[in-house]
């Protein structure tokens, strides 16, 4: 009875942990909807796709996933995670440890056309600060960027 009861208690936490991670999206599925966000704007046109990007129940949302796009000057224009944020200038934003990671996102997309960019940022799902790690692409003036928290 003792060997059962610890088998069930060992599988709960380890469905727990699977669950939590399948909460979780992945670099690559970070990538992947960035990728799918680009084609979508450049077959739709801008104002299409941010207003989609900033709809918390569109397709370019994804647990804890979602499209942002930000211009050259660090002013948000697309905004899957917090819609509030579209329109305002996020250029001297700091994450935690005072990185200014729109500025380090803008600066990666405008000198290697695309890459990852790594701070800390408040998980929509669990409410926590965590490490994250965004992919980034230059797209015409400005950068379309999805994270995954790590």
């Amino acid at each position: 009875m003792k060997v059962l009861v610890s088998l069930l208690v060992i599988f709960s936490f380890v469905s727990g942990a699977m669950l939590i991670q399948a909460q979780k999206g992945t670099p690559a599925e970070a990538e992947s909807l960035v990728k799918k966000a680009v084609a979508y704007i450049k077959s739709n046109g801008r104002e299409k796709a941010f207003s989609e990007f900033s709809n918390q129940k569109s397709r370019f949302v994804d647990r804890d996933l979602y499209i942002f796009v930000y211009d050259f000057n660090g002013k948000c224009l697309a905004h899957g995670g917090n819609p509030k944020l579209v329109g305002k200038s996020l250029i001297e934003m700091q994450d935690a440890d005072g990185h200014f990671f729109i500025k380090d996102g803008i600066d990666i997309a405008k000198s290697k056309g695309k890459g990852w960019s790594s701070y800390k940022w408040t998980n929509n799902v669990s409410g926590k600060i965590e490490d994250k790690t965004a992919y980034l692409e230059k797209l015409e003036n400005f950068v379309v960027g999805c994270g995954a928290y790590k």
